[in-house]
């Protein structure tokens, strides 16, 4: 910016000497031109932008104008006074203090992991483990950044959601869950459809549909599903339900009866069943939100027909997109044709090796 200065007063001293060899009519001549094209300007452009350099030469021009020309300028008198008093502002201002200095990101990180991965640890068996590692921060420092992350107090950290996660996938193999959900009809009556998945497979068992689901229902269709299953259900250690007020203790019984445990996600936490929640996403995009349904039976029909897609030939990423089904051991090899089916009253395309 300085070096700009500088060329800016060279080539005004150059053209003033330029200006003195001039004769005073051309001189008078081209300052009317001027007064025009500034006017002309003037109209255009509501607040001219000059720059640092430009305004330090405008100061100093000024003072050799006459006062009356002074107030015909595109700067003012009062906007010298106070480019001047941003100067001197700028001069006299001292920087900010340092202060402490700012957490490293990785330290930041590395708080936030120990908390994640440690849900019963509390702010100071944090800080105890940052010691060990050679991490020097104070304890309010680990408690401000665990709560900045949403880890609040141990005890509230107690049902994190890591815990859950852990559980699935220790007891995956062993796994099943129901849930209810519901369904509208033409004629705006509602239908509660029940299910049951297994986890590891993903495998879905519609089990009925039902304008009144009462517990003697769902425990009738428990019972019906477990003499299904015959001998595959000593595969099975325990069911994730929510505390829907239809599944009773006789419900849990039925499981229990077959040596499979009832376990019950805490209130208001549905993703504790994620999978069952997903599927009745899937179910309700894919079909029952783009069919009318007319009764009961016409409901269990399509839901029966999207169960059989979603088991035999809808791919699953916790199973790396093979459907339920699906051999993993077996690797299918490209075809040269391809066969589009249509599945669940044509509302899915199901694609096939061409015989």
């Amino acid at each position: 910016m300085l070096v700009r200065l500088v060329y800016l007063i060279v080539t005004r001293i150059f053209a003033w000497l330029f200006l003195m060899t001039r004769s005073s009519a051309t001189k008078n001549a081209e300052i009317l031109i001027l007064r025009h094209e500034l006017a002309v300007l003037r109209r255009q452009v509501a607040s001219p932008k000059p720059g640092w350099p430009d305004r330090a030469l405008l100061a100093a021009l000024a003072r050799l104008l006459p006062r009356a020309l002074r107030e015909h300028r595109i700067v003012s008198p009062r906007t010298l006074l106070a480019w001047h008093q941003r100067l001197v502002k700028q001069k006299w201002t001292q920087p900010p203090s340092t202060g402490r200095p700012p957490l490293p990101e990785e330290t930041r990180d590395l708080i936030t992991r120990l908390g994640v991965e440690n849900p019963r640890w509390g702010f100071r068996r944090v800080h105890g483990e940052l010691r060990r590692l050679g991490h020097k921060v104070s304890p309010a420092t680990v408690r401000r950044v665990l709560r900045a992350a949403g880890l609040g107090p141990t005890p509230r950290r107690q049902p994190a959601r890591g815990e859950w996660a852990g559980f699935l996938k220790a007891q995956a193999s062993g796994l099943l869950a129901t849930d209810l959900f519901h369904l509208e009809t033409i004629s705006l009556q509602r239908l509660y459809a029940l299910f049951v998945m297994e986890v590891r497979t993903r495998t879905v068992h519609i089990l009925g549909v039902t304008p009144h689901p009462t517990a003697a229902w769902v425990t009738q269709q428990a019972r019906q599903f477990l003499w299904q299953l015959g001998d595959r259900a000593s595969e099975f250690t325990h069911l994730i339900r929510d505390r829907n007020a239809k599944f009773t203790a006789a419900f849990d019984a039925v499981f229990a009866s077959e040596g499979i445990g009832v376990a019950k996600t805490p209130p208001r936490s549905p993703n504790c069943n994620a999978h069952a929640e997903r599927f009745v996403r899937s179910a309700r995009e894919e079909c029952t939100d783009r069919v009318l349904l007319f009764d009961r039976g016409h409901a269990e029909k399509v839901l029966y027909d999207y169960a059989r897609h979603f088991n035999s030939h809808r791919p699953h990423q916790g199973r790396g997109q093979l459907a339920p089904n699906d051999n993993p051991n077996v690797s299918p090899l490209p075809a040269a044709r391809i066969k589009r089916r249509k599945a669940v009253a044509g509302l899915i395309n199901e694609y096939h090796r061409a015989s």
